[in-house]
């Protein structure tokens, strides 16, 4: 079972040899909420009071939250299949690129193909499966960004740079923030060299959200707002543009939320919307799935999110309410509106609703869902809560939440 949010704050509390006054006071968190979450008469925490113990602990927030989705800790050293892939993305000094098996038939096409198959996976949370492919990948961009003129190693450039930007996103789903940030900065290095004037603004998106990971509001701001104003300035209006506009708009507006600017946030978010009906006057990208995750859809799904991790659930659920995702939504944006939707139900009172979105949930993604702290800390709400609604009990034993 994985270890409750208060075990773990305690556990870094005293760690940092601070009492739980001297915490409240670092982090302007209150000593009832330390308190409360340490004696675990509370299971969860808002994003923005997450990010403020963090920061009081001197910790990067993923200590505080515990692994995110993807392959759990066990504190072993790390697995042949993350070796491998610290090793795709940092390759041995003075080593030349491997050489791929068949390279007489690897094409920049062919690559691209992979990679976006790659990406699938990623969004469908087989993290496991893609840990064992995303290794070969990376070395084959590699070797093709090294070989051929120039327009061929700068078309290899972008098919390493979007190699590595799933290295990094990977990464951050592992809470591998350190890997994340050396693949992203190599991902961006191969971005500013390559065929597509995009990517770089996408590698930023990605650095920003791992900025977000270690508690670098601020950093993670300001980058997205740079990188953003880099693409209205110098790009055409094409469907590719808005959408990587509009996805560095978003995570400027998650980071102001973090931050407590709840207001900002929504004011930025409600313009990211506005944007996305460009996009139906638009041809569509040629290839969406290299291309940032962009549309009403994913707006108004970080919109729930937003409004759930700021004690609003009324509010979350009037913008859940009615939403018709569109075909492009991954999977794992789906599967984060249920969870956001059941925790608002949960602050709402409403135990048989949220066990409804709860076993949808574990319906259509049970291992995404068994790794994520949130959906244990939701489930352990509504057990201890006056109503046991049918249905909880099958999702607290496949949980492991202690009943």
């Amino acid at each position: 079972m994985a270890e409750h949010l208060g075990d773990r704050l305690a556990r870094l509390r005293r760690m940092a040899d601070l009492t739980q006054e001297g915490l409240a006071e670092l982090s302007g968190v209150s000593v009832d909420v330390v308190k409360k979450l340490e004696q675990k008469r509370k299971h969860s925490a808002r994003l923005p009071t997450l990010h403020a113990l963090a920061k009081g602990l001197g910790v990067e927030l993923t200590a505080l939250l515990g692994d995110p989705p993807g392959v759990p800790s066990t504190g072993e050293v790390d697995p042949p299949q993350l070796v491998a892939l610290r090793r795709a993305v940092s390759p041995p000094m003075f080593a030349p690129p491997p050489e791929p098996a068949d390279s007489e038939h690897l094409t920049v096409p062919l690559l691209r193909r992979e990679i976006a198959d790659a990406w699938t996976l990623y969004h469908d949370a087989e993290f496991g499966r893609l840990m064992s492919v995303l290794p070969g990948i990376v070395n084959d961009a590699r070797f093709t960004a090294s070989v051929g003129n120039a327009d061929d190693r700068a078309a290899g450039q972008a098919a390493l740079g979007k190699s590595l930007q799933l290295a990094g996103h990977l990464a951050i789903r592992l809470g591998k923030t350190d890997l994340a940030l050396s693949a992203l900065e190599r991902a961006m290095t191969a971005a500013e060299q390559s065929s597509d004037p995009l990517l770089p603004s996408m590698v930023s998106n990605s650095v920003a959200w791992n900025y977000q990971r270690q508690n670098r509001l601020d950093d993670a701001t300001n980058l997205a707002v740079f990188a953003a104003d880099r693409v209205e300035r110098e790009q055409t209006d094409t469907a590719e543009s808005v959408r990587v506009w509009g996805g560095l708009v978003m995570s400027a507006a998650t980071s102001a939320a973090r931050s407590g600017d709840y207001s900002t946030a929504n004011e930025m978010m409600t313009t990211a919307e506005q944007a996305t009906r460009r996009l139906s006057t638009l041809p569509p990208p040629v290839d969406g799935k290299l291309v940032s995750v962009f549309s009403r859809s994913s707006v108004r799904i970080e919109r729930v999110r937003l409004a759930v991790q700021h004690e609003r659930p009324d509010e979350a659920l009037q913008l859940a309410r009615g939403m018709r995702l569109s075909a492009d939504t991954p999977p794992s944006w789906r599967t984060w509106l249920l969870l956001d939707v059941a925790r608002a139900h949960t602050d709402l009172g409403q135990a048989e609703e949220a066990v409804k979105a709860l076993t949808r949930l574990r319906e259509i993604a049970p291992g995404w869902m068994r790794h994520h702290t949130l959906a244990v800390a939701i489930v352990s709400d509504l057990w201890a809560g006056p109503a046991r609604p049918p249905g909880l009990r099958k999702l607290v034993d496949f949980l492991g939440v202690a009943a």
